[in-house]
């Protein structure tokens, strides 16, 4: 480990050991560099074991990333014990841990987005989906802020806020019943721990006696909490974090945080990384000439030693397929003059329904890409609904997969009697698999409520016998038939989306037959290849030679040699709604994000008119485009700049590109 491949600022930082240290980095700064030479040196020159060191991030493919880059750093045997993890990973080992002193069971359950969603559906006694959605969010932000149902239901101003809170209180009550928690839980939950039980706070102080928070400017309110009563008064920690980054208001995120850092601890030291590694001088000054236009909590200036690259490229298009259109022909143009590889290119935008024309433009080159920010395959809701069989079948003390089961379709077991089951297994501290056969349990509800819940389990005790001893496509396939599935995707949905979802649903049938009878497994061996596949999801994402297109919030720490950031207009970028609720600041960082993705070239397309519920509305460039400089710009296709080429000599073009591509091919001998 050398410590010459760092600037002075990273070596600084490594060194601080002298209590709270906040490390104001810049995009492209070598931020994990920082992090991961910190715990190295921690551990060696420090002398601070691994185990008492956590490094928190917010995504398991940043600590995973992190993990790999510390194992280049150090031997297996030096960082045994170190914790390397999400916070709500964090919040969860610490709950599995002392989850008595909250009235849980161990193995309490964790309930996914799409779980709480329907229990909040059921509460407020409606499918509509846009108001469930802004319940759960509204729910999550008040979580998030570590508000009770009692606090928000005493200060709601409006019928939307009493409703929310009302159901607030319900769901609670439903997950305590359930002995589950959400997503939100696995972080609010330890923090009421740690206040109001002394001993286990002593307790994870002493464990954890020096932490690493990445991202910090993307922490909310409860998390933030979360980090202080772990370091306590010593303030034992390094938090690296870029206010210009900060993208997440709308899920919690509180930039407020970095103000406090100063106030909570008096002794904070600062130390800001500014020279950016990552791109031309063109592209940082136009990112820090956009992004000078928000107030400022901490002033800095990325520069690079990198060059001073190409200018920015504006192009005017006259509609939206005219964009894709001219965005894809640029693309194959510059690949073409500059041999480069389609992986160097990157298609960012601001909502992922800009996705579908620039889609169908580079089907129509036959140029592979690859969607990032998307929804995978085993996330879709209907898959979920038969993994939720077969994690029930594999293992029948899975309490949500019991909950999803049992409500999709309707086995005839209604809310109170499952609320009942709740309790009940709460106090035995049993499974509700397993409390549904007590009979303890049997005589709290009638017969008529009883029957429906124990020919469910009947069900899934024969397809448990079946599961380990008959191929996997055909049982699942036979299983969906007795369940009714398709004949309620119909019933639940309109004709064209049901369809879809059966035929996907049909797809992972196909799949579970060809890789059941492929690698001889079981219907419970492929759940556990299905619960890893969906952890690892990916992994192997840079391998692949494709075109990347991503939102701009899920490009995020990530760097392209050529970004193509599209639809820069208003009312796109920034957002109508945040130009109305006056986010605008958090739109321009969204946008210095987007700029700053980019390693060597970026070019920003707009369209003069574009189509809106069916009628076409003439729209204006964003502010954004002449916040940049303009010496650093180059503008196409609008009247007095360099020329677009026509429709007609643009397909010409493309035509004799694509003929000399496909003789090149040939002559290599290569696919």
């Amino acid at each position: 480990m050398s410590l010459t491949q760092l600037n002075t600022p990273q070596r600084d930082a490594i060194h601080h050991l002298d209590g709270p240290l906040l490390v104001l980095a810049g995009a492209g700064s070598g931020k994990t560099r920082v992090i991961t030479f910190k715990i190295a040196h921690l551990i060696r020159h420090a002398g601070i074991s691994a185990r008492n060191i956590a490094a928190i991030t917010f995504t398991n493919k940043a600590a995973r990333e992190m993990l790999e880059r510390i194992g280049k750093l150090m031997n297996p045997g030096e960082i045994r014990g170190l914790t390397v993890s999400t916070f709500h990973s964090l919040g969860m080992h610490m709950l599995r841990q002392e989850a008595p002193h909250l009235g849980y069971k161990p193995q309490f359950s964790i309930l996914d987005a799409f779980d709480a969603g329907k229990i909040i559906s059921d509460i407020l006694l409606t499918t509509h989906k846009e108001e469930v959605r802004k319940v759960q969010t509204q729910i999550s932000l008040w979580k998030n802020d570590f508000k009770n149902p009692q606090e928000v239901l005493d200060a709601a101003e409006t019928e939307f806020d009493a409703v929310c809170a009302r159901t607030y209180q319900a769901y609670q009550d439903t997950l305590s019943a359930y002995q589950a928690m959400d997503f939100d839980d696995l972080i609010r939950l330890p923090v009421q721990l740690l206040r109001s039980h002394p001993e286990v706070l002593e307790r994870w102080q002493n464990k954890l006696r020096y932490l690493l928070i990445d991202e910090y400017q993307d922490t909310n309110t409860c998390q933030y909490q979360m980090v202080k009563l772990l370091t306590g008064v010593r303030g034992m920690f390094t938090a690296v974090g870029d206010d210009d980054q900060s993208i997440y208001a709308w899920r919690g995120a509180n930039m407020e945080n970095l103000r406090l850092l100063q106030h909570d601890f008096p002794k904070l030291k600062i130390i800001k990384l500014e020279q950016n590694y990552r791109s031309t001088a063109r592209i940082l000054r136009a990112a820090n000439s956009v992004i000078a236009n928000n107030p400022k909590l901490f002033e800095k200036q990325l520069w690079s030693e990198l060059g001073l690259g190409e200018p920015i490229h504006v192009v005017q298009c006259k509609d939206e397929e005219h964009e894709a259109e001219i965005v894809v022909q640029r693309l194959l143009a510059h690949k073409f003059e500059h041999r480069t590889d389609f992986k160097d290119y990157a298609i960012l935008y601001r909502g992922n329904y800009q996705a579908r024309i620039f889609e169908q433009a580079l089907r129509n080159q036959r140029i592979p890409y690859q969607m990032s920010g998307g929804q995978s395959f085993f996330d879709k809701p209907e898959i979920k609904d038969v993994i939720a069989y077969m994690r029930l079948i594999s293992n029948p003390d899975d309490d949500p997969a019991l909950i999803r089961a049992l409500t999709t379709p309707r086995r005839g077991v209604g809310a109170g009697t499952l609320e009942k089951l709740g309790a009940y297994a709460g106090q035995r501290q049993k499974s509700l698999f397993a409390a549904a056969h007590e009979e303890g349990f049997q005589h709290q509800v009638q017969p008529a409520q009883l029957e429906p819940l124990l020919d469910f389990c009947r069900l899934i005790n024969h397809l448990q016998y079946r599961a380990t001893r008959e191929p996997a496509g055909a049982l699942t396939l036979e299983m969906l038939q007795t369940i009714g599935y398709e004949a309620w995707l119909y019933d639940s949905e309109e004709p064209r989306p049901a369809e879809t979802k059966w035929k996907n649903v049909l797809e992972l049938v196909a799949w579970l037959g060809k890789k059941g009878e492929q690698d001889g497994k079981t219907l419970i061996d492929l759940t556990q290849t299905i619960a890893l596949i969906t952890m690892l999801e990916g992994r192997d994402e840079s391998e692949v030679d494709a075109v990347k297109m991503s939102t701009l919030h899920a490009s995020k720490g990530l760097e392209y040699p050529h970004v193509f950031l599209v639809g820069v207009e208003e009312g796109i970028l920034p957002h109508q709604e945040s130009v109305d609720n006056g986010m605008i600041e958090e739109e321009r960082r969204l946008m210095y994000v987007g700029i700053t993705r980019a390693q060597r070239s970026l070019t920003l397309s707009y369209c003069v008119k574009r189509r809106r519920a069916g009628e076409w509305l003439f729209v204006d460039p964003s502010r954004f485009i002449s916040e940049i400089d303009q010496q650093d710009v180059k503008h196409f296709g609008r009247p007095g700049a360099e020329p677009l080429v026509s429709r007609t000599e643009g397909k010409a073009r493309l035509a004799n590109l694509s003929a000399m591509l496909g003789a090149k091919t040939g002559k290599d001998g290569s696919t």
